[in-house]
């Protein structure tokens, strides 16, 4: 009899909110001791550990969340403290597909990067973010061929499911195209993020970053991972490239095509477990309008309460809930482990 197979869901910019994953601090050992070897690592490159460790606890309003420097370590570590957390309680997952800074904590845990590297490649996620690239990113309800031809120097950043698309450019080009769109009738939401990423804007941070990852140097991946640069699985050539990792800054994310390749070959037969890690449950929303999910083959498990109860102990109800539910579909095995290099 086959069974589900778990994938783990990580998200990126934009999807961060106040608190995320916080309640689950205290809660649960293994996310709680791998966030605070995050913080101390983040210190020994440099003493950032403490300050974006009280970012990450303050309450909502905060709007300094929105600035790159801080969201993209913070989603990074979040994201990785989840990873070894999902391990810990029912085995790692199965496969690993991350958003923008997601595919970052994915390539830590799938082993392409060393866990004992993880502070030294978020605090150069932050080093590279300059004030060139700046700019915005907008998501609109429609599909990337329902936009118009013309969006000058605004560019598709992401397609993160059937008519969901995310623009990105400056920010005078982006509120013109804001303005166009909202007289055609088009649902437009502006996301939290001041950098125009996943354009051309952002090519010379692409740069910075790729010099940064060849100091790491990353290895073939020993877990499943599903780029959303390429929307299929990594190969080992893009694993230990540089530049594949630092292009990915500058390039679009296909979330929704790699996600409905997963969903198109192992959504129904054996199944999927969605392990959705985003704060907002952004992830896990494009999934639902997948046949396989709607028809109850796939499912779609928050790991995190909804935004508006996030950081508080609603993160560990709903954690041991998606727990509990991986573990009535579970095959038979040896005791839970870590992973990680």
């Amino acid at each position: 009899m086959s069974h589900p197979m778990t994938v783990l869901l990580l998200p990126g910019q934009g999807s961060q909110r106040e608190r995320m994953a916080a309640g689950l601090y205290g809660a649960h050992r293994r996310f709680t001791a791998t966030m605070d070897g995050f913080f101390d690592a983040l210190d020994a490159q440099g003493g950032q550990g403490d300050q974006l460790a009280r970012h990450w606890l303050r309450a909502a309003p905060h709007p300094d969340l929105d600035d790159a420097r801080i969201a993209q370590p913070l989603l990074l570590g979040v994201g990785y403290a989840l990873g070894r957390a999902v391990a810990a309680t029912v085995g790692p997952p199965g496969v690993l597909l991350g958003h923008s800074a997601g595919e970052l904590a994915a390539a830590v845990l799938a082993g392409v990067f060393r866990a004992a590297d993880l502070g030294r490649l978020a605090a150069a996620r932050a080093r590279v973010v300059g004030d060139d690239g700046r700019g915005g990113m907008l998501a609109v309800a429609a599909a990337e061929d329902e936009l118009p031809a013309d969006l000058g120097p605004v560019t598709v950043a992401a397609v993160n499911g059937p008519r969901q698309t995310v623009l990105a450019g400056p920010s005078d080009a982006l509120e013109r195209v804001r303005a166009t769109l909202t007289a055609a009738g088009r649902t437009v939401l502006p996301l939290r993020s001041g950098h125009a990423f996943h354009s051309p804007s952002v090519s010379a941070t692409a740069r910075r970053f790729t010099r940064e990852v060849a100091a790491l140097r990353p290895a073939p991946a020993r877990t499943a991972l599903v780029s959303c640069r390429t929307a299929r699985p990594l190969r080992d050539s893009e694993a230990v490239d540089p530049a594949f990792w630092g292009d990915q800054i500058a390039l679009p994310v296909r979330y929704w095509p790699a996600l409905m390749s997963l969903l198109d070959a192992s959504g129904t037969d054996p199944g999927l477990l969605l392990l959705d890690a985003s704060p907002d449950r952004s992830l896990g929303a494009a999934a639902r309008r997948h046949p396989a999910v709607r028809g109850g083959a796939s499912q779609v498990l928050p790991l995190l309460a909804p935004a508006a109860h996030t950081g508080g102990p609603a993160d560990a109800e709903a954690f041991d809930r998606a727990m509990a539910t991986v573990r009535t579909y579970a095959a038979p095995r040896s005791p839970a482990h870590d992973g990680g290099r």
